[in-house]
C-alpha cells in the first residue's frame, strides 16, 4: 500500500559526469545542490555573486559577465559601515571599497571564463517579487538592509528575464545545457497567497522557456518538496527551508535524473575519502592514525590518477 504520491523522474541527457563543468546560479536552494556537487567533487562554480533570488538579478549578473562590465565606485555604495553592491549578495560586501570592487570584478571574470567551457548551467529562481530602487529604477539583487522606503516592490517580468538568461548564456557557449529548477523554499515574508502567486509565475515562465529553447530542461525540485515531502518533518526549524533529510532526498532524485551510472562508484569512493578527511583522531601521533592517513592519501592519489579533475 502506498501512502504518498511520487513525482515522476525521467533520466535526462547529457549527463553530469566528472568531466562535466556546472555553473549554478540562483536562490539558497541551488546552494544546497551546489554543495552536494562540491562534496562529491564534481567540477562546479556556485553563485559567484552570492545568492540571487529572482530572475532579474540573475539576468543582470549574466549580462554584466557577457558585456565584460568593469565595476567601479559608481556601482557600490556605503551603508552601515560597509561597502555594498545592489547587484550582489552581502557575501561580497566589504569594509574596504577596493576589496569589494576586486571581488565583483574577479567573480565576473571567473564566471565568464568558466561559462565558455561549461557543459551545464543550473538556474534556480526563488521568487518573482523584486525590489526596484526608486532613485535609479534598477531591480536590485539585494537590499542590504537599506530602508524600505527607497524601494518599490513588484512582480517582475519573469519570462522575459529567463529568456534573456538563456540568450546570454548561449552567447558565450552555444552548446551548453540549461537546467531550470524552482526553489522549494517558501518566501512567507511576502505573504502566503503572494508566495503562491510568485511560485506559479516562476513555474509558468520556466516551462514557457523550455518549450521554446533547445537544450533546456526542468528538474521538479519544487514539486518533490511540495508533494512527496509535504510533511513538516522534512522542514528545518523555520518551517520554510528543506531540512537535511529533504535535501538528501531531492539530491537522490537529481542523481537519478542527471548523474550517469558510471559516476556512482566514483561518488562512493569520494564519500569514503570525505569521511576519512573529516575524521578527528583521539591521538594524532599514534601509529594507527599515521597508517590511516597514509592509506587515505593513497586512496586520493589512486582516484586522482584516474580522474585528474577531482581535487580535495
Amino acid at each position: 500500500m502506498e501512502f504518498r504520491t511520487q513525482v515522476p523522474i525521467h533520466p535526462q541527457e547529457p549527463k553530469i559526469g566528472y568531466s562535466s563543468k556546472v555553473l549554478l546560479l540562483g536562490s539558497c536552494f541551488v546552494e544546497n545542490m551546489g554543495n552536494k556537487l562540491e562534496y562529491f567533487k564534481f567540477q562546479q562554480l556556485l553563485n559567484p555573486f552570492g545568492i540571487l533570488f529572482h530572475p532579474a538579478a540573475i539576468h543582470n549578473f549574466l549580462n554584466s559577465v557577457v558585456q565584460k562590465k568593469k565595476y567601479t565606485e559608481e556601482d557600490i555604495f556605503f551603508h552601515n559601515d560597509a561597502w555594498h553592491s545592489y547587484r550582489a549578495h552581502s557575501d561580497l560586501s566589504s569594509l574596504e571599497k577596493e576589496v569589494i570592487l576586486d571581488r565583483l570584478n574577479s567573480a565576473a571574470e571567473e564566471t565568464r571564463t568558466y561559462l565558455k567551457t561549461a557543459s551545464h548551467v543550473i538556474i534556480t529562481p526563488g521568487t518573482a517579487w523584486g525590489y526596484r530602487l526608486k532613485k535609479t529604477g534598477e531591480t536590485v539583487a539585494n537590499c542590504h538592509k537599506v530602508p524600505q522606503k527607497n524601494f518599490s516592490k513588484e512582480l517582475i517580468d519573469v519570462e522575459t528575464n529567463l529568456f534573456e538568461c538563456v540568450r546570454l548564456v548561449r552567447e558565450l557557449n552555444p552548446e551548453v545545457t540549461v537546467i531550470f529548477t524552482v526553489s522549494p523554499v517558501r518566501h512567507l515574508k511576502d505573504g502566503f497567497i503572494e508566495n503562491q502567486l510568485s511560485k506559479s509565475r516562476l513555474i509558468t515562465a520556466v516551462h514557457q522557456v523550455i518549450s521554446e529553447e533547445k537544450n533546456t530542461a526542468y528538474f521538479p525540485a519544487y514539486e518533490i518538496m511540495m508533494d512527496e515531502l509535504r510533511d513538516y518533518r522534512f522542514y528545518a526549524e523555520d518551517m520554510l527551508h528543506p531540512n537535511a533529510i529533504a535535501i538528501d532526498y531531492i539530491w537522490e532524485k537529481f542523481t537519478e535524473t542527471w548523474i550517469p551510472s558510471e559516476a556512482l562508484p566514483v561518488m562512493k569512493k569520494v564519500e569514503t575519502i570525505q569521511k576519512g578527511l573529516s575524521h578527528r583522531p583521539f591521538n594524532e601521533d599514534s601509529e594507527a592514525h599515521k597508517k590511516f592517513r597514509k592509506d587515505l592519501q593513497k586512496k586520493i592519489s589512486d582516484l586522482q590518477n584516474n580522474y585528474p579533475e577531482i581535487r580535495f
